[in-house]
């Protein structure tokens, strides 16, 4: 497997000294989804934002082999400007490229409707719901077209039925657009259902515990959700995280 990504001894200690994860040693492979999963404070929301270029890394080398992806970032906070309107939200960023207005704006209205936001192109932040603005911040990240999409924690804050739908939609853009991703999340269900790694952490400073590779079918659904071969593999990745903590 080519690497995509590649972490080399990578840690990151602030200027108040405290080390938040490190050191790591992670490969990435092209059109993986690579759950991070750990307790809070364990430095894996630090580690995707050195994996961004958003921190730079205190010791170790951070490589992309190939050549540096274009990457898209979603934030548990769905961070939308409150005074634009959605599609304007989801133009930003292009606009902020250099993307011409016309670009901007018919790349900014696919990714809407992939995300099935139709409809809702001159709606205000504050008329959405909370699952509706995380779309709105996928989508926004997907009109970049990216290669790498790295994913904080993105469907913490929302209900169980609005998670599992978004798992579900994140899963068929994964599979359309050949993405690589990251993604940072405290639960078990959640990584063991969207991976096909699990890269469980130790608390602070955060290093690899175990690194579980999951073989499960790209399309899966609810009836996968209540498969004994998933309640499985969510028990390992339990004992793992149990282990972590030990």
């Amino acid at each position: 497997m080519t690497a995509l990504v590649s972490l080399s001894g990578v840690s990151k200690i602030f200027d108040n000294g405290t080390q938040a994860f490190g050191p790591l040693d992670l490969d990435v492979g092209s059109h993986e989804f690579v759950s991070l999963l750990g307790p809070s404070g364990c430095g894996k929301s630090t580690a995707l934002r050195v994996i961004a270029g958003l921190l730079q890394p205190s010791a170790g080398a951070l490589a992309f082999p190939a050549s540096r992806p274009e990457i898209g970032f979603v934030f548990q906070e769905a961070t939308l400007m409150p005074w634009r309107r959605t599609l304007a939200n989801v133009q930003l960023p292009l606009e902020l490229k250099g993307v011409g207005r016309g670009e901007a704006e018919a790349r900014a209205r696919e990714a809407l409707a992939r995300v099935g936001l139709n409809g809702f192109e001159t709606a205000f932040p504050r008329e959405l719901s909370g699952g509706m603005k995380m779309r709105v911040s996928i989508a926004r990240a997907l009109a970049a077209k990216p290669k790498l999409l790295l994913m904080d924690e993105p469907f913490a804050a929302l209900d169980e039925p609005t998670r599992q739908a978004l798992n579900d939609d994140l899963l068929k853009l994964w599979r359309e657009d050949g993405l690589t991703v990251i993604f940072v999340t405290h639960s078990v269900y959640e990584s063991t259902y969207l991976s096909t790694r699990v890269v469980v952490m130790t608390p602070r400073p955060g290093r690899i515990a175990a690194d579980i590779a999951l073989d499960f079918p790209p399309d899966r659904t609810e009836t996968f959700r209540l498969s004994p071969e998933f309640a499985e593999a969510a028990a390992k990745v339990t004992a793992a995280l149990h282990g972590a903590h030990t």
